[in-house]
């Protein structure tokens, strides 16, 4: 798909990390863009600039994403790029044991459902309704294509650390619909595929300790460094004009192996 000012797309967590720089990039492709995010400020900030379109949505709520989609269609039309990068993320272990009372606990089952409906769920509604969307365009020349969407997992779906059972197993249910999906939507010309990144300058590893990250960074293989939202942003225009490439899994780590912890 040629990027050009006659696309629309539609980017999820799109106010910071991976999601903004991501917005930027299209946007500098001449991409129409619409934002969802839950910082309406920064949102409504980045959308102003990148000449756009913002929309409150919690991606776990259906009514907020059918408002969503339905304010940013009004406003740039239907998108044919759809990238889900809106995520959460936390730590508990499948079961534990206090270190100074030696009481045991059972991993939360509400906190599991709160990870797998932000990631896992959130991730789906927003693909399932905006190839509903594409499905109603032409398809473009040469080869009848109608959309593409890219989805946003994380190297924990094949390396979960500990304390990421619930995290690792919604960023693997994202892995895995890469390909069911391109193939429920093949014969509508919509490609769907996954990045799965490993360490980037991103707001959560922002927030850690030095220490910490250099800790991580022993991790990377060649570059030594951190990602930064520019190179996976880069990563998503690629996949966009490839349109040979389809139900693919892309790990985005520098080969990276996460550690047990």
């Amino acid at each position: 798909m040629k990027l050009s000012s006659d696309i629309s797309a539609i980017i999820t967590g799109g106010a910071s990390g991976l999601g903004e720089g991501t917005a930027r990039a299209l946007a500098a492709r001449g991409v129409k863009i619409g934002i969802f995010d839950m910082n309406a400020e920064r949102g409504e900030m980045i959308a102003k600039e990148l000449g756009g379109a913002f929309a409150l949505v919690d991606v776990s709520d259906e009514v907020s994403v059918d408002a969503g989609f339905a304010k940013i269609r009004a406003a740039n039309g239907q998108e044919r790029v759809m990238v889900n990068c809106a995520g959460v993320a936390g730590g508990m272990k499948t079961a534990s044991r206090d270190r100074k009372t030696g009481d045991i606990r059972a991993h939360s089952t509400e906190f599991f459902a709160k990870i797998i409906n932000v990631n896992l769920i959130g991730t789906f509604m927003c693909v399932a309704k905006s190839a509903a969307g594409m499905m109603s365009l032409d398809g473009t020349e040469p080869d009848g294509e109608r959309g593409v969407i890219i989805n946003t997992a994380s190297v924990a779906a094949q390396d979960g650390q500990i304390g990421q059972v619930a995290y690792a197993a919604s960023k693997g249910g994202i892995l895995s619909m890469a390909l069911p999906v391109a193939r429920d939507l093949a014969r509508e010309g919509i490609r769907c595929n996954t990045i799965l990144p490993g360490f980037f300058e991103t707001p959560i590893y922002e927030q850690m300790k030095p220490e910490v990250k250099e800790a991580l960074r022993a991790y990377v293989q060649f570059p030594a460094r951190f990602g930064t939202t520019k190179e996976y942003a880069n990563l998503v225009t690629t996949l966009c004009e490839q349109v040979y490439i389809n139900a693919e899994f892309i790990r985005a780590d520098a080969g990276a192996r996460m550690p047990p912890r």
